[in-house]
Parts: structure tokens; sequence; C-alpha cells
């Protein structure tokens, strides 16, 4: 670029020089003298700056647009690596959407277990509190009854011996001689 910039600075400086001394001879015309002019000095230079700068020019626009290139690669290179990381999100997400769901079903399933058992253990207490109640309620019936009958024994008992002291008929003593007898098997 620096010896471009130093042949377009020169043609620059030699067609400012020429349109100078065109103007200094009282106004502007045109100079037919191709030595005078320097016609030929300006289609050196210019061929000079055609066949160099074509090649800098030509450098300097491949180089920028193998930049260019390289910049639309690296691009592309990290669009394809976001699309593969979004992908593997994606499937990622998904897997974690299935393993709540499984989690969410195991956990329904389990609670429903749970719910089942504890019913069924609840029926159990309940069955044995009212097996538990019923052999108390029979157990305090029994010992209710043999309260009862030990009263009225013992009641009988008394008003037998209050008759006993009173006497018993003759006839009464048979009776009662001849029940127990008969209860005991045996014949009169």
């Amino acid at each position: 670029m620096g010896n471009m910039g130093n042949i377009l600075l020169l043609a620059a400086e030699a067609v400012h020089s020429e349109m100078a001394e065109g103007s200094a001879e009282g106004g502007f015309g045109l100079n037919l003298d191709i030595l005078e002019t320097n016609l030929i000095n300006l289609v050196i230079l210019i061929g000079i700056l055609f066949y160099f700068g074509r090649k800098v020019l030509t450098n300097i626009l491949t180089e920028r647009r193998s930049g260019i290139e390289s910049v639309i690669q690296d691009a592309e290179g990290r669009l394809r690596e976001a699309q593969t990381s979004l992908a593997k999100a994606q499937g990622q997400l998904t897997q974690a959407q299935q393993e709540a769901q499984r989690i969410t079903q195991v956990a329904e399933q389990n609670a429903q277990a749970a719910k089942e058992a504890i019913l069924a253990k609840a029926n159990l207490d309940v069955e044995r509190l009212k097996e538990t109640a019923a052999s108390d309620l029979n157990a305090e019936l029994e010992k209710a009854i043999s309260q009862l009958r030990q009263k009225v024994v013992l009641q009988a008992l008394q008003k037998v011996e209050g008759r006993l002291k009173g006497g018993i008929s003759a006839d009464a003593q048979q009776i009662l001689i001849d029940r127990s007898i008969a209860q005991l098997g045996g014949e009169i």
C-alpha cells in the first residue's frame, strides 16, 4: 500500500504541475505539444500505476476476500455448533421432561400403594378393635352372669337355710330326697 500511495502522489503532482503551467500562460488551454506537456510521462506513469497497482489492488482485494470468507466460515462453524448445542439441549430437555413424568407416575403409584396399605392396616386395626371389644364385652358379660349366678345361688341358699331353720315337713323332706336320688341316677 505504501508504494501505491507514493505513485498516486507523484501522479497527482504531475497533473497539478501541468495545470499550473497552463494557467500561468494566461488561462486554461489545451497544449498539444507532447514533449512539453509530459504526456508520455503521464502515459508511462498511468501504465506503471495500472500494472503495479493492479497487482497491489488484486492482492488487497484477495486478502480482503479471504478474510471475509474466513469470517463467514467461522460464523457458519459457530452456527453449526450452536445448532448442535441447541439440538443437544432440546434432547436433554425432552429426556428431563420424560424423567419428570416417570417420577410423577412412580410417586402417584407409591402414594396410591401407601394409601391402600394405610387403609388396609386401618381396616385390620378396626377389626382387631372390634374383636377386642367383643371379647371384652363377652368377658364382662360372663363376669356379670357369673356374679348374678353367685347372687342367685347365695340368695337361694339363704332362703333354703331360712326354711331349714324353720323346719321342713316330713313330706317335703321325702320329696327332696327322692329328687336328689333321681338326679344322681338312682332309683327308689
